[in-house]
This record gives C-alpha cells, structure tokens and sequence, in this order.
C-alpha cells in the first residue's frame, strides 16, 4: 500500500474513497484520532488514484462524493484506527529522502558538537562570507535539545506537506534560498554567531500559509492558529522577553522570503 494524501475532514474523505473505488481503485483509510486521516492504495492503483486524488482537493464537497457514498450504502465515515502505535520508523522510513538527509544530517552535527571537539565542529560550520559553504551550513547546527527537536519537527511536518502538494524540487529550493537569504540577513544585521534551521523553518510556513491563500479550495498545508502562534513566537523574539538567544533577523527574512516564493508564479503570470 502507498499513502497518496491526507485530509482533516473524515466525512469527506469517506465520499472520496467510495467515489474511488466505483472508479476501480481500493483505497484505505486509516487514522489515529478519528479526525486526521490518510488515504492509502494498492501500489497496483497508485497511477490511478493520484488524478482522483487531486480532483478530491480541488473540490472535496462536489456532489459526486456523496452521491457514491449513497450509492455504496455507507453514509458513516469508516476507516481504520492505528492504535497506539505511532510507527516511527516506518513513517520516517516514508519520508522523502531530502526530508530524511536534513534530519539526519542536522542530529549528526549536534552529536558532534557534544561528543567531538565542539569548538572544531562550530568553527568549521560558523557562517563566513568569504566561504561560501558556510552560506548554507549553519542551518544544520544546533546548540540545544530543545531548539533541534522544535525545528527538525517542523522541518518534516511542513517539508513533507509542501513535498505532497507541490513536489520535492520546490521544497529544495525553498531550503537553498531560505538558507542563503536568512543566514546572510543575521549576519548583516547581528553577527556571524548564530546556527539552526529557523530561518528555513520560517521559510516552510510562509510558503505554506501564503500557498494555502492562493488555494482556499484546497485542505490547507498550515492552520491559521498555527500561523499565529509561529508569527508571536517571532515577535516575542525580538523584544527578548524570555531571555532566549535566539536568530530573529533569519527567521523574519526566512518568513518572506518563503512568502516571496509562494507568490512567484503569480507575479510571473501577472
């Protein structure tokens, strides 16, 4: 079986997998909490579902979803729970290799930096604008448990929803100009002395909240809620009010530059 997407809206998805399967596709539908739900098909079917799968987002509510639910006879949302086991491993093993290599490459260099020489490590990554490597390797160093769990978490909760919705390529790019642009802007405006995926951080969520603007009609790739608190965290950043060190001119050029990416084609058309 291949996951092909997921949804927050069970009663819909429902209609989507009755509609699928008077298509000739089987999908599966599985959840743990009963409100977050992923669509899963036979390998076999994965060429068919992906245009049904589509023409879901684009209109979940069309009439068609339900009326295949009527025809079915089933008008219950039915899936399978996951229980309690989350399947770690088996969802990262999922992941797409960019999101993986990120993630591991980043736990790699904060084990350094405590296990090896710290000092070497940090020396070798430290931003340095006549070394250009250095342009990009500082997101993928850490000085704190909690500041990588907090950023490789969203890393692969919103790299993995924009991989999903628009291909790994534009995840990619998103990392490379994110990481060049914030990682300049901290240095221009503070110093060479700061590390982490933040900015690219940042980057993902303006995408993705700007992204999701442009689609109203399609399931959001970031809530509203979610928004806002990331935007206060920021701002709470600047006026230093938890005594935190933390990168705020990379995660505020991140933000836009993020933003600035979604609108791209937009303002190509325009």
């Amino acid at each position: 079986m291949i996951l092909i997407g997921t949804s927050d809206n069970p009663r819909a998805v429902q209609g989507a997998a009755d509609y699928f399967k008077r298509q000739g596709v089987n999908a599966v539908l599985k959840s743990m909490d009963g409100r977050h739900v992923e669509v899963w098909v036979p390998e076999s079917e994965e060429h068919s579902a992906i245009p049904l799968w589509n023409e879901f987002v684009d209109n979940p509510y069309d009439e068609k979803y339900l009326t295949a639910s009527w025809h079915t006879g089933n008008t219950e949302t039915q899936f399978l729970y996951k229980g309690g086991s989350l399947n770690l491993a088996k969802r990262f093993n999922e992941l797409h290799c960019f999101l993986k290599a990120v993630f591991v490459v980043a736990l790699v260099i904060f084990a350094c930096l405590y296990i090896v020489e710290g000092k070497a490590v940090y020396t070798l990554l430290q931003f340095d604008p006549r070394s250009p490597l250095t342009w990009i390797s500082p997101v993928l160093m850490h000085f704190s448990a909690l500041h990588l769990i907090f950023n490789l978490a969203w890393w692969l909760h919103l790299g993995n929803k924009i991989i999903k919705r628009v291909g790994a390529k534009q995840l990619i790019l998103i990392f490379l100009i994110s990481s060049l642009v914030s990682n300049w802007a901290q240095y221009l405006f503070v110093d060479q002395r700061f590390g982490g995926l933040g900015g690219v951080v940042y980057a993902l969520l303006g995408y993705a909240w700007v992204h999701s603007a442009q689609h109203n009609h399609q399931e959001a790739l970031v809530e509203k809620p979610v928004v806002g608190f990331m935007l206060i965290w920021m701002i709470f950043g600047f006026t230093e009010i938890f005594f935190i060190s933390m990168a705020n001119w990379a995660h505020l050029f991140g933000l836009l530059t993020g933003m600035l990416l979604a609108l791209l084609p937009k303002l190509k058309r325009a």
